[in-house]
């Protein structure tokens, strides 16, 4: 039985501060691991504890570089092979989703690659946030626990008591995360239609909808070069929009998106700590998961449903 198998919260190195806050949270101390690094950049991931018949919980999220990624599938091999009694990989922000589908000829699956390597290195169930498409979780054939930053995002939202509010989606495919908040906080939804002349750029983009004097909040899973919200920021207050936010769970924030943003007429950018900031940024509003996680973790382990802790 899981309750009578000690628990033990362990961090890939990526995540350690996040890690750090969800153990606290949870109120055991974090498990103790090491990271080898030999002069080629090869690297070897151990623990330094005993974790035999434990119901182990490896928290990292799988952000760049590729490291990330295969350091939490060196530690889930690790914690197999030492007899751990169930193996569950908490992934705040689950990397290569994007690459969830072949929308062209000859290209990778990386989302279903990702999945079976974590498979294959032994993990018995997985744990993510807002996924940025939501079939991934048929990728796997273990249990897939998917968040949402829901939870954090809307008591926020309506904290800022904003007259006029509307909720906008950045492109045809974020219109059902738009809705679902509109539907929570009962207000209007615009979309911004865009369109794509290659990955990181885009082509042109108009808004359906209607967002003269609203306040606009902009909802998307992930902010990566900025390009997409901040050209939506600036066409929607040159339709009259009264002032225009943005949140998003995963703030990636590659490349110019840093400069794009302060450059842009966004008043604040909402985000999680699901990754790292790289940079300082005054707009930037980071809001803390690990209550989320913690939860979600002592459900889990108690086999109780965890439904009931998420907004949808």
């Amino acid at each position: 039985m899981s309750l009578t198998a000690p628990i033990k919260i362990f961090s890939g190195s990526a995540t350690k501060y996040l890690s750090e806050s969800i153990a606290e949270k949870y109120g055991v101390d974090l498990g103790r691991t090491c990271l080898q690094r030999f002069s080629d950049g090869e690297f070897n991931a151990a623990y330094d504890e005993t974790v035999r018949g434990s119901h182990v919980f490896i928290i990292q999220s799988t952000f760049q570089p590729v490291e990330n990624l295969f350091e939490l599938l060196l530690l889930i091999d690790a914690a197999k092979r030492a007899s751990a009694y169930k193996i569950v990989a908490v992934i705040p922000y689950f990397g290569f989703a994007r690459q969830d589908r072949k929308d062209k000829p000859r290209v990778a699956i990386g989302a279903k690659l990702v999945a079976d390597l974590l498979t294959a290195a032994g993990v018995s169930r997985v744990m993510t946030m807002d996924l940025h498409a939501d079939q991934i979780q048929g990728f796997f054939n273990v249990p897939v626990d998917h968040l949402y930053a829901s939870s954090i995002f809307v008591p926020y939202v309506k904290s800022l008591n904003l007259e006029n509010l509307t909720i906008a989606a950045p492109d045809m495919g974020g219109s059902k995360r738009a809705h679902a908040y509109s539907n929570h906080l009962g207000t209007p939804v615009v979309i911004s239609h865009k369109s794509r002349s290659e990955a990181n750029k885009i082509g042109e983009m108009k808004v359906i909808g209607d967002v003269k004097n609203k306040n606009v909040v902009i909802v998307d899973d992930m902010v990566d070069t900025a390009g997409t919200i901040t050209k939506a920021a600036e066409i929607m207050m040159d339709n009259g929009a009264c002032s225009v936010r943005v949140m998003a769970t995963h703030a990636i924030l590659s490349g110019p998106a840093y400069e794009r943003i302060e450059a842009s007429p966004i008043t604040e950018m909402i985000v999680s700590d699901t990754i790292p900031l790289s940079q300082k940024c005054d707009r930037i509003t980071v809001l803390p998961v690990a209550d989320i996680f913690a939860s979600t973790i002592k459900s889990v382990y108690n086999q109780r449903s965890i439904s009931q802790n998420f907004i949808f």
